[in-house]
């Protein structure tokens, strides 16, 4: 009943990714090592910490978690758990663990192991930017408040066994349980790593990181002890990176690349959908994804909402669109078009250069002010912050573009919080899992205004948290209607506050070599990014 209602919530975002036929040429077969590339270096591989498009997948396959999903779709199954129980009233939920699955350090994994990790990621001593999934938890207060080190709702009575018991019903519980941030890993590597987990990460997953030159590339080896049948296919990625994306798809066209990771560049799209090999080449589809400008409310003259409004109407998202080949529309809200909950009836900031030009003057600022925009510094996000900032100079706005590697990006904006405005492209908000509330909490909710966070807006409006724990905690089946209603209101009335100015909700272009098996939704996976997993090469 339970699992029947959480399907029935995320129907159209499920339909979405439903898996495409893998052509009749494929056969799936075990073996072959390829290349993958991208521009930037990974940052960490810690699950507790990583939190970027770049880092998800290969902690996806580095770790196992209690639930997981069934490859290129949003359909959750019992990963870790062999199975599992939920009370009538929402409240406690009892797993069984599946037995003999061994940590790479050759440990097998046990309930402690759970019940630790848990806790590791929501420990605020781990600076994490998940803790946040995880606030259902009976003792989530008083450990993220300092008053106590674990979770007095999470159990483990025996080897087997782990018991959650929730405050308050949860209806994305089960999806936080997929989710990266409850990836299990051994009390003893981490504590050997000394604070250098995310270098020397042990897992129980699909691969086993073999070898990481930093700054130049990671290797990731098939795990001979993984608990899933025939899984993974291929026995050996390597990763370079400090790779330019023009670079990395010459080298996808003269096969020395299997996959261009940061996707292909709105300039050579055209040449590459044109080419004889083109329609081999490309991936493309529609993924759970809005871009935004973050707006730093904590800072002047960010701190004044006429102005966030102004900043919402100087933008042409058409134009945008344009510098993306069109692989994108103008987002006017917070959740893109898939998710449930998304108001098609909801107008947005329209595009108006004079009415913005009229708001600064009644915020005070007549003749506009100086700001710094940070982007990445993959194409196409610097061209796509110079359109931005045109356009700010329309309004009197001088906006000094930084386009810096990503990870320097995450930090000015969740570490430092010294970032006025953010262009997310290259990093924008990817769900998680297909319900609304995870466009909330991370990104708009007070627990991801935090050091470490990815709230890179700092907005904080607590009777919109309110509303989004009650949201969450509907979780009677005849009131999933109401509750996709609720969610759509407290979108609606976060934009009233105007934290972001949402810019495109963009679709997933990747580029792989012609020797590359596994349909398209592996390749965007609605919760992996990339499924290393599921991906194969062609005999």
């Amino acid at each position: 009943m339970f699992k029947r209602w959480l399907l029935g919530t995320t129907t159209a975002a499920m339909m979405a990714f439903m898996p495409f036929a893998a052509t009749a040429q494929d056969t799936i077969s075990q073996g072959g090592d390829i290349v993958v590339t991208y521009k930037d270096d990974i940052t960490t591989l810690d699950p507790a910490i990583g939190y970027d498009w770049v880092n998800w997948s290969m902690i996806k396959s580095l770790y196992s978690r209690l639930m997981d999903y069934e490859p290129g779709t949003a359909n959750l199954v019992p990963s870790l758990a062999e199975s599992f129980t939920v009370s009538p009233d929402g409240l406690t939920y009892t797993f069984k663990l599946r037995k003999g699955v061994k940590f790479s350090n050759g440990r097998e994994v046990v309930a402690s192991d759970v019940k630790y990790s848990i806790e590791r990621a929501v420990d605020p001593k781990t600076q994490g930017p998940g803790a946040g999934f995880f606030g259902a938890i009976n003792g989530f207060a008083d450990l993220t408040g300092g008053k106590a080190t674990t979770l007095s709702g999470v159990e483990a009575p025996d080897a087997g066994t782990v018991i959650f018991k929730l405050s308050r019903p949860d209806a994305t519980f089960l999806h936080v349980l997929a989710i990266n941030f409850a990836s299990v890993v051994p009390k003893e590597a981490v504590d050997a790593a000394a604070g250098d987990f995310g270098k020397k990460p042990v897992g129980s997953g699909a691969f086993i990181l073999k070898d990481w030159t930093i700054g130049q590339r990671l290797v990731f080896e098939r795990n001979p002890a993984y608990y899933v049948k025939d899984t993974p296919h291929i026995d050996k990625f390597t990763v370079e990176v400090g790779q330019e994306p023009l670079v990395a798809l010459l080298r996808l066209q003269k096969g020395e690349v299997d996959i261009a990771g940061d996707g292909i560049p709105p300039a050579k799209f055209l040449e590459i959908k044109n080419s004889a090999d083109g329609p081999k080449m490309i991936v493309d589809g529609e993924q759970l994804h809005t871009g935004y400008v973050t707006l730093n409310t904590k800072v002047k003259p960010f701190d004044n909402l006429k102005v966030r409004q102004a900043v919402n109407m100087a933008v042409n998202k058409d134009r945008i669109v344009r510098i993306l080949n069109g692989r994108a529309t103008p987002a006017k809200e917070v959740l893109p078009p898939l998710m449930p909950g998304y108001d098609k009836d909801y107008a947005g900031y329209a595009y108006d250069v004079e009415k913005a030009k009229a708001l600064l003057t009644e915020a005070g600022l007549p003749d506009g002010f100086e700001t710094v925009l940070y982007a990445t510094n993959t194409d196409p996000q610097p061209r796509i912050a110079q359109a931005i900032q045109q356009d700010l100079a329309a309004i009197g706005v001088k906006a000094e573009i930084r386009a810096l590697a990503q990870g320097n990006v995450i930090a000015a904006g969740g570490t430092e919080g010294e970032a006025p405005m953010i262009w997310s492209g290259g990093m924008a908000w990817i769900a998680d899992f297909p319900d609304p509330s995870n466009f909330y909490g991370p990104i708009l909710g007070c627990g991801g205004a935090v050091q470490g966070g990815w709230n890179w807006s700092w907005y904080c409006n607590p009777e919109l948290d309110k509303r989004a724990v009650a949201a969450d905690s509907m979780s009677d089946p005849a009131k999933s209607g109401e509750r996709i209603e609720a969610w759509k209101k407290i979108f609606t009335d976060a934009m009233a506050d105007a934290p972001w100015i949402p810019i495109t909700n963009e679709r997933r272009v990747v580029g792989k070599s012609l020797r590359m098996g596994g349909a398209d939704n592996v390749y965007i996976d609605p919760t992996r990014v990339i499924n290393y997993d599921a991906i194969y090469v062609k005999q």
